[in-house]
């Protein structure tokens, strides 16, 4: 192993092959705290051609690699097992933006970028890059892409899947696949971007990307309603689609639990609404004519709402600021959950029109099982993408709760596959839930992805462990 180290100094540098535990002791550990591996070595390099040269090395002494980008992921995929075998492959150096093309539309970057460092090139440029994550600060548009990341956008953008035209990658073997295409339509074989996207390193290394670039809107505006259940959410929702068509951006629902957990925890955060409300509605519309425009349709469609009894109340945020705060309240949700304490966690997806069953159905059945738990939903609603986490019952330790994980996993899971959803919207299946999705595919989908997974890896050497 000493010489592989060395052969790896000689290319990326001596800096940037970190061994010592507290060097590496960052990289290591999960996004949540909750899981430490360990590393060979954290190696960093600097471009796409060190990347090539370091897995061709890995090949050689059979060393396997865990990519990283900003170690943001909450399913255990972007830190390497207890064996301390694998090298982790940092690629937080690879920052250049390569290429904005202002007529085309697009941004060519290194996989390292962090998505605000996108988004705020991006707005440079007077345009608009519309992925947005609670973690954008810190989480890397080569993560994004290996997890087909989602966010608050997805409604009318799509997933990350969808904002990426092409790819730069280095395969299992250390060679480079230069498929940086701006083209929209490119019919010309089998579509190898999408093979790599929501892989999770496990088929090779997004090196770079390049993405689409959309006009910046006159106007966004966001708006927050107060309402008694799901079910009125989603009539909500379909209002909303009929009044403000393609302008609508955003469809975050959050639960009352939520809010108590915000302004508990954020105590400079307020609610917004005078009243209390089972659930709030956050909805943001862009619109590219004007702000006078897009007042009239929001207003137009909280009258409705109200006229109709779909909803309670509702407040439209009258500047940028209030926009702001308004999104604060759903952004900070996560943190304030944790702080609160240990809960567990479901990132699930399901048809929209059966959103309103399924927690209905499943809250009873938690309740049944685990009396007193405590229901944290909140995500976004517009594209069927739920965050459904369960905290312990008052009083309950958060270690004894935690010890039931594999069964609240079970009911949750369960309940999702009797509505055709799919236990793993946007963060992916990691090694948290490798083994877990083997209950809910079908053996043609798992043989079909340990093909393609022995075809492109036959060493196993490309985050082996995660997925599949």
């Amino acid at each position: 192993m000493s010489v592989f180290l060395r052969r790896c100094r000689e290319v990326v540098g001596d800096a940037f092959v970190l061994t010592s535990a507290d060097d590496m002791a960052a990289y290591l550990t999960d996004w949540r705290q909750r899981f430490t591996g360990r590393a060979v070595a954290v190696i960093r390099p600097a471009s796409t051609e060190q990347v090539a040269a370091i897995v061709r090395l890995c090949g050689e002494y059979g060393v396997p690699v865990v990519p990283q980008g900003g170690n943001t992921g909450l399913v255990l995929g972007s830190v390497p097992d207890q064996s301390g075998q694998a090298i982790v492959l940092s690629l937080t150096r690879m920052q250049s933006v390569r290429q904005i093309d202002i007529r085309n539309n697009t941004i060519t970057l290194d996989a390292g970028c962090r998505l605000a460092q996108v988004q705020e090139a991006a707005q440079q440029a007077e345009r608009l890059f519309p992925l947005s994550l609670a973690a954008e600060g810190s989480c890397t548009i080569g993560g994004n892409l290996s997890t087909n990341a989602g966010g608050t956008a997805v409604l009318r953008y799509g997933n990350t899947r969808e904002l990426c035209l092409g790819l730069e990658v280095v395969t299992a073997q250390g060679e480079i696949w230069h498929g940086l295409r701006g083209l929209r339509k490119d019919n010309t074989g089998y579509d190898l971007r999408d093979v790599f996207i929501g892989a999770e390193g496990t088929l090779g290394i997004i090196t770079a990307a390049t993405m689409k670039l959309f006009p910046r809107p006159a106007a966004q505006l966001t708006a927050l309603a107060g309402l008694d259940s799901p079910e009125q959410a989603l009539q909500l929702l379909s209002l909303a689609q009929a009044h403000c068509g393609a302008t609508l951006t955003a469809f975050e629902l959050m639960s009352d639990l939520c809010l108590q957990l915000v302004t508990k925890h954020y105590p400079q955060t307020r609610r917004a609404l005078p009243d209390t409300f089972a659930y709030t509605v956050l909805l943001e519309i862009s619109d590219n004519e004007s702000v006078e425009h897009a007042t009239a349709l929001l207003e137009s469609l909280m009258t409705a709402a109200l006229e109709q009894q779909i909803i309670g109340d509702a407040v439209v945020a009258a500047s940028m600021a209030q926009s702001a705060a308004l999104w604060q309240l759903r952004e900070n949700i996560s943190n304030a959950q944790a702080t609160e304490g240990k809960n567990i966690k479901h990132d699930i997806s399901l048809p929209i029109s059966c959103i309103a069953d399924f927690i209905r159905l499943t809250d009873a059945l938690l309740q049944r099982d685990f009396p007193g738990c405590r229901m944290v939903t909140f995500g976004h609603l517009g594209d069927g993408n739920l965050h459904y986490n369960v905290s312990p019952a008052l009083g309950t330790s958060a270690e004894e709760f935690i010890g039931h994980q594999d069964a609240v996993n079970r009911v949750v899971h369960d309940s999702v596959e009797q509505f055709a959803g799919s236990i793993s919207a946007e963060h992916g299946l990691g090694a948290l839930k490798r083994d877990e999705i083997r209950r809910y595919k079908s053996a043609v989908e798992i043989q079909l992805m340990q093909a393609i997974k022995r075809a492109l890896d036959p060493q196993n050497l490309m985050n082996p462990g995660k997925v599949i």
